[in-house]
């Protein structure tokens, strides 16, 4: 199988399941954004990284693969048959790691700055890519063009994200990089 077929040089590309849409669609913007937080975190996962950790992060990296696929496949066609549900317990595992590993976490007492560990720096990254494509998929939702389940699932993923990114930093024994605000000049 060739990787270029040639139909997308007019600035259109196929939908799952069939269509055509232009390529900056809202829609196909915001199964981009999730692709470009797959890959965010297929580039965090180059880091060592705790066993649970990586666990993890290849998990939600499945899932996305999914949510992408649910966003880029038009409902009430053949081809949405084939496709995996977004699955409400996903976003409960979520909530699970969360609140399991602010337990381990001290008490966050100020803002702070992303940074830190590689791996760490690199997840907060991963989460602002996060928070980019939930705000493409809230667009969507507006529209009733997404699930509103893309947009609980994203949502909460990138909370996850800030909460391992501060534990792989507090596993390091880095603290967490605090916000300094210059105090205002008179």
């Amino acid at each position: 199988m060739k990787i270029y077929t040639k139909t997308g040089d007019a600035g259109e590309t196929g939908l799952f399941g069939g269509g055509r849409v232009a390529k900056d669609d809202a829609l196909v913007d915001a199964y981009g954004e999730v692709d470009e937080l797959n890959a965010t975190l297929g580039l965090v996962r180059t880091f060592p990284l705790p066993a649970d950790l990586e666990h993890l992060l290849q998990r939600i990296q499945d899932q996305l693969f999914t949510v992408g696929a649910v966003l880029a496949t038009p409902p009430h066609t053949k081809a949405a048959a084939h496709i995996p549900e977004l699955r409400p317990e996903w976003v409960e595992e979520m909530e699970h790691h969360i609140d399991r590993y602010e337990e381990e976490l001290p008490k966050m007492t100020h803002f702070i700055l992303p940074g830190g560990a590689p791996a760490a720096a690199a997840l907060h990254l991963a989460r602002t890519v996060c928070r980019r494509a939930e705000r493409r998929v809230v667009t969507l939702l507006r529209e009733d063009k997404a699930p509103p389940a893309v947009a609980m699932y994203l949502n909460r993923l990138s909370d996850l994200l800030f909460v391992v990114a501060r534990l792989v930093n507090f596993r390091a024994g880095l603290p967490d990089v605090k916000w300094i605000p210059e105090k205002p000049t008179k």
